[in-house]
C-alpha cells in the first residue's frame, strides 16, 4: 500500500517516461554574487542567481546599460561569464528590490513605466539570451517573492510588458512566474488562480515556479519557524507542490513546474550561543549538519518522483549564523558541510540516471524508488531509505532485484567517500540495514 497523500482525482506522480530530466538537469542551487562556481560545479550544473532591478538603475525609467550596473558590478564579469564558463546553466530571478517591496510610492514610482519595463526584459534577452552571441542565461523569472507588498494589479501589468519585451529578443528564453501558490496570494506568493490564469498572461510563462519549506504545522514547533523530516505526511511540503501541478493539468497544461527554493538550517552549536532577538526569544532551533544533509538529499528524490522538471536548494553558502534562512548553505564560511558531500555524491552518482518508479513506499517504514540510466537500459540504481525524522534504522526485505548487484553504499557526510553497506542475496531477494540516510543500490544488466 502507498502510503502518500494525494489529491482527489488528480495526479501529481511523475508517469514513467524517457522524457523525464536526468538528475544532473533536475539538481539546481541558489547562488548570488560570491557564488563560486569552479566548487559548486562539483554538486550541480545548474544555478539560479538574484539579480536586482535596483542595480542595474537608479530608478524605473533610467537608462539601462546592461551588462554595466551604476553600482560598479559587471553581470558579464563579475558574474554570468565566469559561470557560463564552468559550464552553468543560468535561471535569473529578477528581483524588483527597493522598487517593489514596502513603498508607499509603488504605483506612482512606476506610473508610466510600462514601455520601459518591457525594453528592460528586452535589453536582458537580447544580451544574456540562449540566442545570442554569450548564451548565458537559459530562464529568467520576473520577480521573486513578491507576494501581497507588490500589489497584484501593478505586479500583472509589469510582468505582461517585460515578458513581451523578452519573448521579443529571444523567445528560445523561457520565462518563469514569481513565486506562486494555489489559492489566496500571501506575503511571499502570488495567487495562481488571480495573477497567472488568464488567457492574455498564460501564453507569456513557460514555468510556474515553486518555494516550499517543510515547516512544523502551527503550534507544534519551539518557533513559527522550525521544521519537520520532508516525508512528515503533516505538511504542507509537499501537499503545496502537488496543488500547483494539478492547478497546471487543469488550468495551464504544457507549462513547467520548477521548484527553485527548500532547504534547511544547520548551524554550530557555537552560533546557537550567539542567537539574539527573536531567535533567543522563541528559542529557534534549526537542524543537525547531518540532518541537512539527509533532508536535502530525501527531498530531491520527494521532487524527482512529482511531476517537477528542476529544484534548486537554498542556499549555497553561508556564514553560520543562527536564523532562519541564515544557516542553509552547502557550504559554512566556503567550506563544505556533510549536505554538500551527500548532494556532491547524489550528483556523482545518479546524475546520468532519471526517476523511473516506486518500489516500494510505505509511510513511516521505508521508501525505495528506482532510477534508471539514460542512454544505459541495463544500468539501474535503487536508493531506499527510512521516511522518518530519527535515528531509525530497519532490516527490510527488498523484492527480486532488477539485476546484478554491482555495489551497495550509503550517502556520505565527508570528503572520505561512501560507506558500504552490507546486503545479503537469497532466494532472488535482498536483505539490508535501512536508515535515514538513503542507501544507493546499484545494479547492472547484462
Amino acid at each position: 500500500m502507498l502510503g502518500f497523500w494525494a489529491l482527489p482525482g488528480t495526479s501529481f506522480l511523475r508517469a514513467e517516461s524517457p522524457d523525464t530530466p536526468l538528475m544532473r538537469d533536475f539538481i539546481g542551487l541558489n547562488g548570488h554574487f560570491g557564488f563560486k562556481p569552479e566548487l559548486y560545479s562539483q554538486v550541480c550544473r545548474l544555478v539560479r542567481n538574484y539579480h536586482n532591478i535596483n542595480w542595474d538603475v537608479a530608478k524605473p525609467g533610467d537608462p539601462i546599460t546592461v551588462p554595466k550596473c551604476p553600482n560598479g558590478v559587471d553581470w558579464e564579469t563579475h558574474v554570468y561569464g565566469p559561470w557560463a564558463k564552468h559550464g552553468f546553466e543560468v535561471d535569473v530571478c529578477v528581483q524588483f528590490g527597493k522598487f517593489g517591496k514596502e513603498n508607499e510610492d509603488l504605483l506612482a514610482l512606476w506610473e508610466g513605466r510600462e514601455e520601459w519595463i518591457r525594453r528592460y526584459g528586452y535589453e536582458l534577452a537580447a544580451y544574456f539570451g540562449p540566442s545570442g552571441p554569450r548564451k548565458q542565461m537559459t530562464s529568467i523569472e520576473i520577480g521573486n517573492e513578491p507576494g501581497k507588498a507588490f500589489d497584484d494589479e501593478l505586479y500583472r501589468r509589469l510582468f505582461m510588458h517585460m515578458a513581451k519585451g523578452i519573448r521579443e529578443a529571444d523567445p528560445a528564453l523561457k520565462i518563469v512566474t514569481a513565486t506562486a501558490k494555489v489559492g489566496e496570494a500571501d506575503a511571499y506568493a502570488k495567487s495562481l488562480e488571480e495573477t497567472f490564469d488568464g488567457p492574455d498572461i498564460k501564453p507569456l510563462y513557460d514555468v510556474i515556479n515553486v518555494h516550499t519549506y517543510a515547516v512544523k504545522p502551527k503550534g507544534t514547533g519551539r518557533s513559527p519557524w522550525d521544521r519537520s523530516y520532508p516525508e512528515d505526511p503533516s505538511l504542507q511540503y509537499l501537499r503545496k507542490v502537488d496543488e500547483v501541478i494539478d492547478f497546471r493539468n487543469r488550468r495551464a497544461p504544457g507549462k513547467e513546474v520548477w521548484v527553485t527554493k527548500f532547504g534547511y538550517d544547520a548551524c554550530t552549536e557555537e552560533a546557537m550561543t550567539r542567537r539574539k532577538g527573536w531567535a533567543k526569544k522563541l528559542d529557534w532551533r534549526g537542524v543537525s549538519d547531518t540532518q541537512q544533509a539527509r533532508y536535502l538529499v530525501r527531498s530531491l528524490f520527494c521532487f524527482a518522483e512529482r511531476d517537477v522538471e528542476r529544484a534548486y536548494i537554498y542556499f549555497y553558502n553561508d556564514k553560520d549564523e543562527a536564523s532562519v534562512h541564515a544557516a542553509s548553505g552547502l557550504t559554512r564560511h566556503f567550506k563544505p558541510k556533510p549536505s554538500f558531500w551527500a548532494i556532491k555524491h547524489l550528483y556523482e552518482t545518479l546524475g546520468d540516471y532519471r526517476w523511473n518508479r516506486i518500489v516500494r513506499k510505505e509511510q513511516g517504514d521505508v521508501y525505495v524508488y528506482e532510477f534508471r540510466h539514460g542512454s544505459e537500459a541495463g544500468r539501474i540504481c535503487w536508493v531506499a531509505w527510512s521516511p522518518t525524522g530519527s535515528e531509525r534504522e530497519i532490516r527490510v526485505t527488498l523484492p527480486e532485484s532488477p539485476g546484478r548487484l554491482v555495489r551497495a553504499e550509503r550517502m556520505p557526510l565527508t570528503e572520505h567517500g561512501a560507506e558500504k553497506v552490507k546486503v545479503t542475496e537469497k532466494e532472488h531477494e535482498l536483505e539490508l540495514v535501512v536508515s535515514e540516510s538513503p542507501v544507493y543500490l546499484m545494479f547492472k544488466n547484462e
